[in-house]
């Protein structure tokens, strides 16, 4: 998962101010960037935007609206359909739904590029759709059904909303702009749902979960929208919205089953208003890098404008799309388990597509959002090893794409210099001016703060950084390399969790601390709802210096899981006594507390020359909750820039880590036990030891292709398995 990046002191690298009554250098300047997973375009012919009319209105920029209009569902009925145990479609059962025409109301944002009258871009929205509903009550049955002569089923409502990431293209005329639209969609999921037969004998309850199709759901359209005012706009838009094929299995636990399927199709038709903030992106009245005002002279003696006050951003829209290639030989394997590298070789394609999007509030405070498309699978459908491979796609992998809101958080950032210089012309030894970067919005910042992030976000956002070794789109691909191996951290199965975190920045020093909400259950693919009830505390101090005049940092990082968590003797013990092997983490889950910490050092060599190194351990009587295998963890490694051998978007890293179980997870394995990662069926025990080397060609600094090698042995710290030869190739294109 692309990681948020927090560069301590950087350069604004913005483009010079567009000037409203200079329309034709705007257009001059006008890139066409990579919109879900393609590079598009080049710079505009600066003859050709001279030429052109300055447009009636620019569409250009950062938006947001709010919608409001009606969802016509197309299909009505339901069938549950009698499978196995019944043996016959007279056993069939017909509910009667709550379909009809619905109201919707969301939210959307999204941002243009504007060539002439031609506008293109990309929206992403969330709304609430009503209109279906699951059926509930009781019902007639056939009169020919053998059955009891009437059925309940009691079916929590459906989830009634969608989202989407979509592209936009369009033709403006005046101040009027017609255009089509087309993407990813979500939501569409039906309820946990219990059907009763007649009177409800034991085995006439059946039980369906929840369930959602695993198929692409996708919404096309087009609209026609007005620009009433400078910055307002109006809209209608008609959407034809699929959210595929619902398949919900009703079981009594005694081999007989209904199969319940609904296709989710709707007509929408909807009218909305936007608020443009404009192609020009920064905050009015503020100074930009390098002005100053009438008569004052700030430069320094050698002519360069590095004492400059550079304005601040009013917005930041990135995007970022990663594909990863892997694939491995057959190797020697005595013996293939349930959660196993299949030892007769393999090879995956799995991919990301991240739009990073944030919008100023006040001074200091900025909301984020991170929608995400995600599509393929990680190596062998991310299991295998305790360092896994690939950390750049997600472990739910499914062929179709499907979209997720992955980050949405508020930061606020609080100086400490109580101001001082915040409005002044020259950047002084109390400030530094922040990059515009994913989740990151430029702006001129007091050294000495305190930063506050509140929302769904990723722990490694915040803590166990490093920047030699944190993210597996642009670097080392295997978990080792990326966070300390044993940093059991809260998160869904994608990575991700509510939570709060608190960053206290001084000179030389910063304190971390944060508290996370847990996954319903370890590992799961929801978050604990009830606050408090399932969640981890963590906390980080970090010291920077110069060695040998070279910067560095170590960081010492300390965690505690507090929630349902299994001791793994307890579930030994448990299968000795109930004779039920193999052993189950979930067997005896009960209120528990996990702890565990590590060390991360980051030290410079010389420019473009880095080290990194990180231990942990955690305490292994415990089952995993929600990162990966590994009890305790030793890594380092060392990144090179490609600036020494004359290219400079180059980079080059070698890396290897030694990894180990605790006692009671080795006889957990040894009797066949699974886990997160990991589970060979057997296990004669060998610490995993990894290495990694890549080596990343720059294609500019938004464009790279990276050739990926890893060597496992004992991988699942199984010295009858292995070692395993994995190579990769991974394609990233960014703006």
């Amino acid at each position: 998962m692309a990681r948020m990046q927090r560069p301590q002191s950087c350069p604004r690298r913005r483009a010079a101010a567009i000037r409203a009554r200079a329309p034709a250098i705007a257009a001059a300047r006008r890139l066409a960037v990579v919109l879900l997973g393609a590079a598009l375009g080049a710079q505009s012919s600066r003859a050709l935007a001279e030429d052109a009319p300055p447009p009636a209105f620019n569409w250009a920029g950062l938006y947001l609206g709010a919608s409001f209009g009606a969802g016509f569902p197309l299909h009505g009925s339901e069938r549950l359909q009698a499978t196995s145990g019944f043996g016959s479609p007279v056993f069939d059962l017909y509910p009667k739904g709550v379909t009809r025409p619905g109201v919707t109301v969301g939210a959307q944002t999204g941002y243009n590029w504007q060539k002439g009258p031609w506008v293109w871009g990309f929206e992403t929205d969330f709304s609430l759709l009503d209109g279906r509903r699951g059926p509930t009550g009781a019902v007639l049955s056939s009169p020919v059904h053998p059955a009891p002569p009437f059925f309940t089923l009691v079916s929590n409502s459906s989830a009634n909303f969608f989202a989407s990431i979509r592209g936009r293209a369009g033709y403006a005329w005046g101040r009027s702009l017609f255009y089509l639209t087309g993407g990813v969609a979500a939501g569409g999921a039906r309820g946990p749902a219990t059907l009763t037969l007649g009177a409800g004998a034991p085995d006439a309850i059946f039980y369906a979960p929840w369930s959602q199709s695993s198929r692409m759901k996708y919404v096309i359209g087009a609209g026609f929208e007005y620009a009433f005012a400078d910055h307002w706009s109006a809209r209608a838009e008609y959407l034809f919205l699929n959210q595929s094929l619902n398949t919900q299995v009703f079981d009594n636990g005694a081999d007989f089953v209904y199969v319940s399927r609904v296709r989710n199709e709707t007509h929408i038709l909807r009218f909305g208003l936007n608020y443009h903030f404009g192609a020009v992106n920064e905050i009015p009245g503020e100074l930009r890098y390098g002005q100053r005002p009438h008569g004052d002279n700030h430069d320094s003696a050698d002519g360069a404008n590095n004492g400059a006050y550079d304005a601040p951003e009013l917005y930041s829209v990135h995007a970022q799309t990663t594909n990863v290639v892997q694939a491995y030989p057959r190797f020697r394997a005595l013996y293939d388990g349930p959660n196993s590298f299949p030892s007769g070789g393999k090879a995956n394609v799995g991919s990301t597509t991240d739009l990073f999007l944030g919008l100023r509030l006040w001074e200091g405070g900025a909301v984020y959002l991170n929608p995400e498309i995600d599509a393929g699978y990680g190596l062998t459908d991310s299991v295998g090893a305790a360092s896994y491979v690939n950390a750049a796609v997600a472990k739910v992998g499914r062929t179709a794409p499907y979209m997720r809101f992955q980050r949405y958080f508020l930061r606020q950032i609080i100086g400490l210099n109580g101001g001082e210089g915040q409005r002044d012309f020259d950047i002084g030894s109390r400030n530094e001016v922040l990059e515009s970067t994913q989740n990151q919005i430029s702006g001129k910042v007091d050294k000495d703060r305190i930063i506050i992030t509140l929302g769904k976000f990723a722990v490694p956002d915040v803590f166990d950084d490093n920047v030699y070794a944190h993210d597996p789109t642009t670097g080392f691909l295997n978990f080792a390399f990326n966070e300390m191996g044993a940093f059991d951290y809260a998160a869904d199965a994608w990575g991700y969790t509510y939570g709060l975190a608190t960053e206290w920045k001084q000179d030389w020093w910063t304190a971390r601390g944060g508290v996370f909400q847990l996954s319903t259950v370890p590992n799961g693919v929801d978050i604990e709802p009830q606050l408090f009830r399932q969640f981890m505390g963590v906390a980080e101090f970090e010291a920077r210096y110069d060695l040998f005049n070279q910067p560095g940092a170590i960081k010492f990082l300390a965690f505690a899981d507090n929630g349902h968590i299994s001791k793994i003797d307890d579930d030994i013990r448990y299968a000795y006594l109930t004779g039920d092997f193999p052993p189950r983490v979930d067997a005896v889950r009960r209120r528990a507390v996990k702890t565990g910490g590590g060390i991360n050092v980051k030290q410079q060599i010389a420019p473009h020359l880095g080290f990194f190194l990180r231990a942990s351990m955690a305490d292994g009587r415990y089952e995993t909750v929600d990162y990966t295998d590994i009890d305790r963890q030793l890594s380092m490694g060392v990144v090179a820039g490609g600036t020494w051998w004359g290219r400079d978007d180059d980079e080059i890293g070698f890396a290897g880590a030694l990894s180990g179980l605790h006692g009671d997870r080795v006889r957990y394995f040894e009797l066949g036990g699974t886990s997160v990662y990991i589970g060979d069926g057997a296990l004669s025990y060998a610490g995993e030891k990894n290495m990694e080397a890549y080596y990343k060609i720059g294609f500019g600094k938004n464009i790279d292709a990276t050739f990926d090698y890893q060597l496992l042995v004992n991988p699942a710290h199984n010295g009858a398995r292995g070692p395993i030869n994995v190579f990769g190739l991974r394609f990233r294109a960014a703006f």
